[in-house]
C-alpha cells in the first residue's frame, strides 16, 4: 500500500499540503524498514520539497530519513529546513553526523545555523569540524546581526589579473564544485584588494590569449561588511546583480552576497515592516510555531497604549456634550466620519512607509509629497462627502448634510496629511518610519475627527 501511495504522481506534487499528507506514509515506511520506497520518493524531489516532508516528521524520524541521502543532498535539504527544525534534527543526528552535514553546507548557511544553535550545541559542534571550517564560521559569525557581513558567503571565485581568458576558464572549472557561483569572478591583487570583476560570459567570448586585466570591469559596485543588509539587498535589486562583492575597511574582498540571500533579506525586512505597521513586535519564529504567550507579549503593549490614547476621543466627546445632547442624530454619522479619516490616513501612511523603505521617496521630497497628498486627499474627501451628504439629506435635512459633508472633506485631508507626514517625521528623527503604524494613525485621526465634526456642528447649529 505504501508503495502505491508514493508512486501516485499526484502525491509527488510536493506542495506544503502534500508534504503533510506524505509525512505519515514516510514515517510508516521508516518504521517498517522500507527504505527503498523512501529513497524512490526522495530521488525525484527537489531538496526544498524533501525538507517540507521532513519538517512534518518527529526529529528522530527526520534524522533517519536524512541519513538515507547522499551527503551533498543531505546538506542541501538541511539548508531548506526551518531554524527550529535544524536545531532539533541536529540533536537527533548526533555530533558526528551533524558535523558532516554542516561541513557540506554553504559558508553563509553554515554561519547562520551556527549563530542560531544553543551555546552547548555550538561547543559540541566546533571540535568536530575541520580547522578551516571552524575559522570560516568564526569569521562569518563575528559580524553583527543585520550587517552585510552577517549574510555574506566566503564561497566565491577569484582570479589574478595577469592570466589569460583560457587559464581563467581552467581555474573556474576546477573551483566550480566548491563555489556558490562562478558566473562572476572577482579579480584581486596580491593583497586581496578588489580591482575588478569579470563575468563567465565575457571570458567565454574573449580571445583565449586575452588578459583578464583587459577583459574585466574596473568600476565595481560593492558594499562594505558593516553596511546594512537591507542596503545590500537594495543594491542587488537596483542593479539586477547575481551577487554583490563585500569589502572590509582595507578594501580587501571578504565575501559576496548572492541574489537568493538578498531575496531572503528583502522578505525579512518586508515582514518586519508589516509587523510594525500592524503594531506587532518582531517574531523570531513563524506564526504557526509561535506560542500563545509570545503572541500575547508581542501584541499587548501597543494595544494598551492605543487604548489609553483613545481617551482623547472620549475627552473630545465630553467637550461637546451639550451639542450631542441637543442633536442626538449627529451620533449616527460619527463612526463613518472618523473611520473615513482613519482609513485615508492608514492608506497614506502605508504608501509612504513603503516608498521610504525602497528609496523611491527621500526626506527632501516631503514638500512635494505634501502638496500632492493634499490634492489627492481633497479629491477623495469630496467624493466621499457626496456619498455621506446624500444620506444626511434623506435622514436629517440639508443642514446636517452640509455638516457631514464638510467634516468628511476635512477629516480625510487631515488624516491623509498625518499619515503621510508621520513617517517623514520618524525618519528625520532617525527612527524607523514603519513605526507609523496603521492603528496609531487611525487613533490620531479618530481624535481629530471627533473634534472637527463636533466643532463644525456646534458652530453651524448654534
Amino acid at each position: 500500500m505504501n508503495q502505491e501511495v508514493l508512486q501516485d504522481r499526484d502525491l509527488l506534487a510536493a506542495t506544503e499540503s502534500r508534504a503533510a499528507e506524505l509525512a505519515p506514509v514516510i514515517q510508516e515506511c521508516l518504521r517498517e524498514g522500507d527504505t527503498r520506497t523512501v529513497l524512490d520518493y526522495f530521488e525525484d524531489q527537489h531538496p526544498a520539497d524533501i525538507a517540507s516532508v521532513l519538517s512534518n516528521l518527529p526529529p528522530e524520524d527526520s534524522s533517519r530519513a536524512l541519513r538515507l541521502l547522499p551527503i551533498d543532498v543531505r546538506a542541501d535539504v538541511f539548508g531548506y529546513l526551518e531554524p527550529e527544525d535544524q536545531i532539533q534534527i541536529g540533536r537527533a543526528l548526533g555530533r558526528r553526523e551533524f558535523a558532516k552535514v554542516v561541513s557540506e553546507m554553504s559558508a553563509d548557511e553554515r554561519a547562520d545555523l551556527f549563530n542560531r544553535l544553543p551555546q552547548e550545541q555550538q561547543q559540541t559542534l566546533l571540535p568536530a569540524l575541520a580547522q578551516a571550517e571552524r575559522e570560516d564560521i568564526r569569521k562569518l559569525a563575528s559580524y553583527p546581526e543585520g550587517t552585510a557581513g552577517a549574510v555574506m558567503t566566503s564561497d566565491y571565485a577569484t582570479l589574478p589579473p595577469n592570466i589569460t581568458a583560457r587559464e581563467a576558464l581552467d581555474m573556474l572549472r576546477l573551483v566550480a564544485p566548491d563555489k556558490e557561483t562562478i558566473y562572476n569572478a572577482y579579480v584581486i591583487d596580491e593583497n586581496r584588494r578588489l580591482t575588478g570583476v569579470v563575468s563567465l560570459r565575457d571570458l567565454i567570448l574573449a580571445e583565449p590569449n586575452a588578459k583578464v586585466a583587459d577583459i574585466m570591469e574596473t568600476h565595481v559596485i560593492c558594499a562594505r561588511a558593516e553596511d546594512s543588509k537591507a542596503e545590500v539587498a537594495r543594491l542587488i535589486s537596483k542593479y539586477d546583480f547575481i551577487a554583490l562583492p563585500i569589502i572590509n575597511g582595507g578594501d580587501a574582498l571578504v565575501g559576496i552576497v548572492t541574489q537568493d540571500d538578498a531575496m531572503d533579506v528583502a522578505e525579512e525586512e518586508a515582514t518586519k515592516d508589516f509587523h510594525k505597521v500592524g503594531t506587532v513586535g518582531e517574531l523570531a519564529t513563524s506564526l504557526k510555531d509561535a506560542s500563545i504567550g509570545l503572541l500575547y507579549r508581542k501584541r499587548i503593549v501597543w494595544l494598551v497604549l492605543l487604548v489609553f490614547f483613545n481617551i482623547f476621543s472620549g475627552a473630545g466627546l465630553a467637550l461637546f456634550e451639550d451639542t450631542i445632547v441637543g442633536y442626538v442624530s449627529l451620533i449616527f454619522f460619527l463612526p463613518m466620519l472618523i473611520a473615513g479619516g482613519g482609513n485615508a490616513g492608514a492608506q497614506a501612511s502605508t504608501l509612504m512607509v513603503r516608498a521610504l523603505a525602497t528609496g523611491d521617496v527621500r526626506l527632501s521630497d516631503w514638500g512635494e509629497m505634501l502638496g500632492r497628498e493634499l490634492l489627492v486627499a481633497a479629491a477623495l474627501g469630496l467624493t466621499m462627502a457626496v456619498a455621506v451628504a446624500t444620506i444626511g439629506v434623506v435622514r436629517d435635512g440639508p443642514t446636517v448634510a452640509m455638516i457631514v459633508a464638510l467634516t468628511m472633506v476635512l477629516v480625510v485631508i487631515v488624516g491623509s496629511l498625518i499619515g503621510m507626514s508621520l513617517p517623514f517625521l520618524l525618519s528625520r528623527l532617525d527612527l524607523d518610519p514603519a513605526s507609523a503604524s496603521a492603528p496609531l494613525i487611525t487613533s490620531i485621526a479618530d481624535v481629530a475627527g471627533v473634534i472637527i465634526y463636533l466643532g463644525i456642528a456646534t458652530l453651524m447649529l448654534s
